[in-house]
C-alpha cells in the first residue's frame, strides 16, 4: 500500500496534526475560485492516437495582436505547431465584441468512440473517435455574457464551434461577425478559390498561392488545402451549417500566414450575417490534418461525424447511381429517327440508352416547363406539350428507370409544397434545383427546408450553382450530389476545366463532400485540338482520364454526359457500365495536388482504381496491397499507345493480381487509367 504524509504523523499528536492540516486545507480552499484554471493556464485536448493537440488559453499577447486578456486557441501535430495562437471572438450589433475580459466558469471534458453506416459515400463504416473539451466562459464587464468553447480532437483533424446558451443578456441577436483566426505557425502556401467576393457559385480554379499573399480584403471560398514546407497539409473547411451565413477567409491586418473568418452577409444588409436567439451553436470550423494530402481525402468523412445523424428513419427508397442526361450533348444526336432537342422523343431515346447499359436514372434538365429562360420561369407546374413528362416518367417505369427533373431554385422556393405535391403525383423520383449562387443564413435554411420536404416526398435532390458541402447529407442522405465545382460544362465555353484542374479538385472541393462534375465525355481531345462549342461539346484529356473520374471524384448520383451514340459499342461504355458510385473502403495510393492522383475503391468484394494526370505524361507503379489476401483479375482501360496524339485512344487489357504485386501504368498527358479487380475463380 502507498505510503502518504498522514503515515508518519507521531501517534500522540495524530489528532491535533490532523486537524490542524484539514482546518488549513479549508481555509486555503475558500480562497480558490470556482474556475477550475487560472486565466494564464493552458487547457489541452489531445486526439485519441495522441498525435494531434488543442490547447486553448485565456492571455494577453503584444502588438499586432488586439491589446487586453484575449481567448485563443493553438494547435500542433506530432509536436509541430501548426497554428499559433488565433483569436476567437463574435461582433453583434449594438453590443461591444464577445472577444476579451473573460472568466473561465466551467470545463468540462468527455470521449467518444462509436462507429455508424454510411451506405451513401465512399466508406460504409465510419469511425467516430474523439477527446472533446469545452470552456464556459463568462463576460466580467456588463453586460456579462456567456460563451461555451467547444474543441474536439480528431486523429483526423480539430474541429471547434461557438455555443451561446440561453441568457438574459443575449436573448435574440444580430450576428455582425464571427472573428475566429487560423494563424499558422509557419510560411505555407495553400489551393485556394479566389472568387473575390461571396454568394457565388463556387465555380472557379484552386490556384496555389502564399498564404503571406491572401490580402485583408480577400474573400477566399472554403475548403482551403494548405501546405506547410515539412509538413502537415491541412484543409480548412465547415460543418454542420445550420441556420448561419457560410463561411470564407482573408488576410489579416499585421500578420503574415494568418487567415480571418468571414460570413457570407444577407441580400439587403451586409452588415449582417445572422439573426437568432439563444440557446445557438455555431457551425464547426474544421482543420483536417494529415502528413500525406491523399490522408486527407481519405478522412474527410469527419465533415460527417460533425453533422447530426439521419432524419430520415427509412433510407430504403433512396437510391444511389448513374443517369443519363440530355444538357451536355446541346440536343445532338447522330444516325436517329427524331429531331434531338427538348420533346419527349428524345428523352424516351436516353431512357432506352439508360435502360440497355444499366442506368438508374435519367435527368431532365432545362425546357420541361414554360420560362424565358433558366431563371425566369413561368410555370413550374405545367409541362410544355413538347415534353410529356407523366408519359416520360411512366415510359421509363416500363423500363426500370426513374426520372430526375430540373427546376430553378426561386420557383421552387415560392411553391414548394404545390411542386413537390406534382413531382411525386407524377412519379418522378428526385429534383435537381439550381442557380442559388448564394449561401447567406436564408439561403442556407432554404436548402434545409427543400431537402426535408423532399424527403417527405421520397424525392432525391441534386443541388447546382450550390455552396460546398458542409455534411447535410448525413441528416438528409436523399441530398445525394451537389455541383459546387467548376465542373465540365465549363469546357462548352471556355478551356479552363483541364487536366491540372482535374486532379486538383480531389484535394480541394472533394474535401467538402460529393461533386457532381459531370463526367463521362467521350469527345476526348488533346490540349492542341480541343476548341470550345456548345454543340457536341469536347473534353480536355483522354477516354482513360475521363473514366478514371468514375471513380476518384465521389458521386453517390453521377451522370453519363454525353448522347448516346457517343456511348454505344464505343471502348470504355462496358466501365462505365459496372463502375458503382457508393463505396464500402476508399484508399489514397499517391497523389500531389495539381499535378497527379490515384484512388482505389472497394464494393464488396471488387475494388476499382482510378489514375489521372495533369499535362504532363506519367509512369506509375501502383502498389497493390490493398487488395489482400486473394488472387484478382484485373481489368484494365488505360490510355492507348497514341492517346497523345488521339485522345480517344483506349487499351483494355486484363491480367492476373495480388497483393504483393505493383501495377506499371503509363498515362499519357491529360491521361488516366480505370481498373476493375475482381477476385479470381
Amino acid at each position: 500500500m502507498a505510503r502518504t504524509r498522514c503515515d508518519v504523523i507521531p501517534a500522540k499528536a495524530g489528532n491535533r496534526y490532523l486537524f490542524a492540516f484539514f482546518a488549513l486545507a479549508y481555509l486555503l480552499l475558500s480562497f480558490v475560485p470556482a474556475r477550475s484554471v487560472r486565466a494564464a493556464d493552458a487547457l489541452t485536448v489531445t486526439s485519441p492516437d495522441g498525435k494531434l493537440e488543442i490547447s486553448f488559453a485565456l492571455k494577453s499577447n503584444p502588438q499586432p495582436y488586439l491589446p487586453g486578456e484575449r481567448a485563443y486557441y493553438r494547435i500542433t501535430y506530432r509536436g509541430v505547431p501548426v497554428l499559433t495562437d488565433s483569436p476567437l471572438g463574435l461582433d453583434f450589433e449594438g453590443a461591444p465584441p464577445l472577444d476579451h475580459d473573460f472568466e473561465i466558469v466551467n470545463t468540462d471534458r468527455h470521449s467518444h468512440d462509436d462507429v455508424w453506416t454510411n451506405p451513401f459515400g465512399a466508406l460504409r463504416n465510419v469511425p467516430d473517435h474523439y477527446n472533446q473539451l469545452r470552456v464556459s466562459l463568462h463576460e466580467k464587464q456588463s453586460p456579462g455574457r456567456r460563451v461555451d468553447l467547444i474543441f474536439r480532437a480528431y486523429n483526423e483533424g480539430a474541429a471547434f464551434r461557438y455555443f451561446l446558451p440561453q441568457q438574459a443578456a443575449l436573448e435574440k441577436f444580430t450576428l455582425m461577425a464571427e472573428n475566429t483566426g487560423f494563424y499558422f505557425a509557419r510560411d505555407a502556401s495553400a489551393f485556394a478559390l479566389d472568387l473575390g467576393r461571396f454568394n457565388t457559385s463556387n465555380e472557379g480554379e484552386y490556384g496555389r498561392t502564399r498564404l503571406n499573399l491572401i490580402k485583408p480584403a480577400s474573400i477566399i471560398n472554403l475548403p482551403v488545402l494548405v501546405d506547410i514546407p515539412g509538413g502537415p497539409w491541412v484543409g480548412l473547411l465547415e460543418a454542420d451549417l445550420t441556420d448561419y451565413a457560410g463561411m470564407y477567409v482573408g488576410g489579416v491586418p499585421g500578420f503574415e500566414n494568418a487567415l480571418v473568418s468571414k460570413l457570407s452577409p444577407g441580400p439587403t444588409r451586409m452588415d449582417q450575417v445572422a439573426v437568432s436567439s439563444t440557446p445557438k451553436t455555431s457551425p464547426w470550423r474544421v482543420l483536417l490534418i494529415n502528413d500525406r494530402p491523399g490522408g486527407l481525402i481519405e478522412s474527410s468523412y469527419l465533415i460527417l461525424n460533425l453533422s447530426a445523424p439521419s432524419a430520415i428513419a427509412d433510407t430504403s427508397w433512396i437510391e444511389p447511381g448513374k443517369a443519363a442526361w440530355d444538357w451536355w450533348s446541346g440536343s445532338f444526336a447522330r444516325n436517329v429517327s427524331f429531331k434531338p432537342g427538348m420533346n419527349t422523343a428524345t428523352m424516351e431515346h436516353y431512357i432506352d440508352f439508360a435502360a440497355a447499359h444499366h442506368l438508374q436514372y435519367m435527368l431532365v434538365d432545362a425546357g420541361w416547363y414554360p420560362a424565358k429562360d433558366y431563371t425566369h420561369p413561368e410555370d413550374i407546374l405545367r409541362y410544355v406539350p413538347e415534353v410529356n413528362i407523366p408519359e416520360i416518367i411512366a415510359y421509363a417505369k416500363q423500363r426500370g428507370i426513374k426520372v430526375l427533373l430540373w427546376v430553378y431554385w426561386g420557383a421552387l422556393d415560392k411553391q414548394m409544397d404545390e411542386a413537390l405535391d406534382l413531382y411525386a403525383k407524377w412519379g418522378a423520383a428526385g429534383i435537381k434545383v439550381d442557380f442559388m449562387d448564394r449561401d447567406d443564413q436564408e439561403m442556407v435554411n432554404f436548402y434545409e427546408r427543400l431537402v426535408r420536404q423532399a424527403a417527405a416526398h421520397h424525392l432525391a435532390v441534386d443541388f447546382h450553382g450550390a455552396y460546398k458541402p458542409t455534411g447535410l447529407r448525413r441528416t438528409y442522405p436523399n441530398l445525394l450530389t451537389r455541383e459546387g465545382v467548376m465542373g465540365m460544362e465549363y469546357s462548352k465555353w471556355s478551356d479552363r476545366v483541364t487536366p491540372e484542374h482535374d486532379v486538383t479538385l480531389p484535394f480541394t472541393r472533394l474535401l467538402a463532400g460529393p461533386m457532381d462534375y459531370t463526367p463521362g465525355c467521350f469527345n476526348n481531345a488533346t490540349r492542341e485540338q480541343f476548341k470550345p462549342r456548345h454543340i457536341e461539346p469536347m473534353c480536355q484529356g483522354t477516354r482513360a482520364h475521363q473514366l478514371a473520374m468514375y471513380v476518384v471524384f465521389e458521386s453517390p448520383l453521377v451522370m453519363l454526359s454525353d448522347y448516346p451514340e457517343s456511348y454505344d459499342n464505343n471502348p470504355g461504355m462496358e466501365f462505365l457500365e459496372k463502375v458503382p458510385t457508393v463505396w464500402d473502403e476508399t484508399k489514397v495510393l499517391n497523389g500531389e495536388p495539381a499535378q497527379y492522383v490515384t484512388i482505389a475503391r472497394r464494393k464488396g468484394d471488387n475494388w476499382h482504381l482510378g489514375a489521372m494526370t495533369n499535362w504532363d505524361a506519367r509512369d506509375l507503379d501502383v502498389p497493390l496491397s490493398f487488395l489482400g489476401a486473394h488472387e484478382y483479375e484485373a481489368q484494365i482501360f488505360a490510355d492507348g499507345t497514341n492517346a497523345n496524339k488521339d485522345a480517344t485512344s483506349l487499351a483494355i487489357s486484363t491480367q492476373r493480381v495480388k497483393a504483393g504485386d505493383k501495377l506499371t501504368l503509363h498515362l499519357a498527358p491529360g491521361g488516366g487509367a480505370a481498373v476493375i479487380f475482381t477476385p479470381a475463380k
